[in-house]
């Protein structure tokens, strides 16, 4: 299988805490984005909550007649060094037209995602993939981000669910957390990983490197 090395590089409260909001109080944002750049991700690939949050436009996609597009496909407006990675099983999120974009945006879907979506994604000028038939093929889409966009190396930055799907499929090879000095807290604020089964075992982990900061924050550098 030809895959990206796709590296979960996430900054949490010493709590285990991800909640942006948070994390932006904490002391250790600005080594967070310089890992992430020593890190040499140039595509980075988020979760459709985080992308509904911080990236797409508000409101959500209505299809008019909702017919699924029903088969495995992929289409490529942009070629680039890296792409802004976007999972929307269903096909949801509204975005700007992408003509001259640096970073373009790439959106992932399942097969059930309706052909108006697609069309609608064609029209913004952005590139997707369609996999999985009732929900996304992440290994396949993954096979598809390196043999037909040359994605080499990939940074999962989303939330707990999109983290944990890519945990379960087996394709992470590195956990790169940055902790920040704070402790969250709060009741039910998302963790790294969140969702797992009770029975379900623990994932095994080796470590790679750790390294301080004169302000207190601690990076991490896990192999899966």
């Amino acid at each position: 299988m030809k895959k990206p090395t796709i590296v979960c590089h996430m900054m949490t409260s010493i709590d285990g805490r991800i909640d942006c909001a948070m994390v932006g109080q904490l002391a250790g944002v600005e080594e967070y984005y310089a890992t992430l750049e020593e890190l040499n991700l140039p595509s980075t690939l988020s979760g459709r909550v985080t992308a509904q949050l911080e990236m797409a436009l508000p409101g959500t996609f209505q299809a008019k007649r909702n017919e699924p597009f029903g088969k495995e496909g992929f289409s490529k407006k942009a070629s680039a060094n890296g792409y802004e990675i976007i999972v929307d099983t269903k096909g949801t999120l509204l975005w700007d037209d992408e003509a001259d974009a640096v970073k373009p945006h790439l959106i992932i879907t399942s097969e059930q995602v309706p052909k108006e979506y697609l069309d609608y994604l064609d029209e913004k000028r952005i590139s997707w993939i369609a996999c999985g038939k009732e929900k996304i093929d992440l290994k396949r889409a993954v096979e598809i981000l390196a043999e037909e966009f040359n994605v080499e190396r990939m940074g999962i930055v989303g939330g707990p669910a999109i983290n944990s799907a890519f945990l379960e499929a087996g394709l992470l090879d590195e956990i790169s957390i940055l902790i920040g000095l704070g402790i969250d807290g709060r009741k039910g604020m998302p963790g790294v990983f969140d969702g797992f089964p009770m029975e379900k075992a623990p994932a095994l982990l080796k470590l790679k490197e750790a390294k301080t900061y004169e302000n207190g924050a601690v990076w991490l550098r896990y192999l899966v």
